[in-house]
Formats: C-alpha cells, structure tokens, sequence
C-alpha cells in the first residue's frame, strides 16, 4: 500500500476521470435518453443504465471512432433494443447535451481546494475535444493537462490514456488518478501499477482486482484525505 495522505501540493499531479467523478454522468445521461425517447420514461434507471452500458461497451470493442457517433450508436442501440424510434437524428441529441450537464455539488469546492495548493491538475477522459471544452466551462478551475479518447484514439479501460498520465507524471514528484468507475479506471489503473484513489460515489463493494490507495465516497473526502 502506497502512503500519499497529507502529500499533495506543489509537484504533485492529479489526473481525474471527467464524467461520473467530476460530472453527473448517470443524471445527464438518463435526462439524454428520456429527451430522445419519451418511452424511456417508464425503464426504471438501473435498467436503462445497464442497457446503455452494456450496448456501448459491445461497439466498444470495434475500430476507434468518435465518442459523439460512439454515443449516438449507442443510442441507437438501446432504442432498437426497446423498439422505440430508432432514427439517428433523436440519438445525436443525446451526445449534443453533454457540455449541459452538471458537476456533482462537492466537485467545484474540492478542485478549487487543491489548486489552491498548487496542485496540477488533469483530465483523463473517454471523450471529444469540443465535448470536453463546454464541460470545461462548468468547473471554478483550469485543467493544465487533457487527455481524450479523440487525442489518444483509444478508450479506457485500454492503456493509452494511462500511458498518457505516466508520461505527463514523469515531470512531478508524485501521481495519483482519481476516479469514480471500477470498470474504466480503477481496476486498470491497478493493473497498470497507477496508484489510483477511488471516489467511490455509489457505495459499491470493492472487488478483488481492484487496489486503490484510497477509497472515497466523494471528492470532498478525498481532498480531505490529500489535504488534511
């Protein structure tokens, strides 16, 4: 087990994941779906989540493309699967509200707490440039550093996008990713040797392939925890 606690500050490099740790990815995504199709209404979340997930990570495993027509085929994929309208034009939209959707209440207070400690901080994200840009817009901080499916023409749990913070940390004294999903980023950060803090938002059991320096239930605890 790595000891980080009380370290953070001036070379130290914070890389986070966006969307499900910094954003309400789950909020804005089902808002997404249910705007496209009024049928979605009446799925339940957890259903409508796991459809949606599981539809992604399948046209996942094909040849990089970007994440807004990843998303819209998703969609797409979700509607024929419920068979509501499937015609692309509703699916763009569910990629299109992206820049609109929130930061969860702790994440501004947090972010702002290490910059102010003269952290660096980055972003390591499944998505597009001009994506990212508008979700920029929502956070009371600059990100020095940014990482995208679109730069990196991959998508996690795949390496490049830790390869990319290896590369970046190489200038500090000290890394640490920061993430809500098991799947996209904490179990493959083990896997890479990225010491990762696990914002652990929705009170899931820890597996066994997955060995965080730090377990979290929001970002403000783990700011706590960096900067006690």
């Amino acid at each position: 087990m790595h000891s980080f606690e009380g370290t953070a500050g001036r070379g130290t490099l914070l890389t986070f994941d966006c969307y499900g740790t910094l954003i309400d990815w789950e909020g804005g995504i089902l808002a997404a779906l249910r705007a496209a199709y009024p049928e979605a209404a009446a799925v339940e979340d957890e259903r409508l989540l796991g459809e949606f997930h599981a539809a992604q990570n399948r046209l996942k495993t094909s040849e990089y493309r970007p994440y807004r027509q990843l998303l819209t085929e998703t969609s797409v994929e979700v509607a024929r699967a419920n068979a509501w309208d499937t015609e692309d034009e509703l699916a763009a939209g569910v990629p299109a509200s992206i820049p609109s959707w929130r930061p969860f209440p702790d994440t501004n207070p947090a972010l702002s707490r290490l910059a102010v400690a003269g952290v660096t901080l980055g972003i390591l994200s499944n998505i597009d440039d001009d994506l990212l840009a508008g979700t920029l817009k929502h956070f009371d901080v600059e990100f020095g550093l940014l990482g995208t499916a679109q730069r990196l023409r991959s998508y996690k749990p795949a390496a490049p996008h830790f390869e990319r913070g290896r590369e970046w940390a190489a200038g500090f004294d000290r890394w640490l990713h920061v993430a809500q999903s098991l799947f996209h980023d904490v179990t493959p950060a083990t896997s890479f040797g990225v010491p990762v803090v696990w914002v652990n938002r929705k009170g899931e059991p820890r597996p066994d392939d997955a060995d965080p320096v730090r377990i979290a239930p929001d970002l403000a605890a783990a700011a706590a925890w960096l900067l006690p």
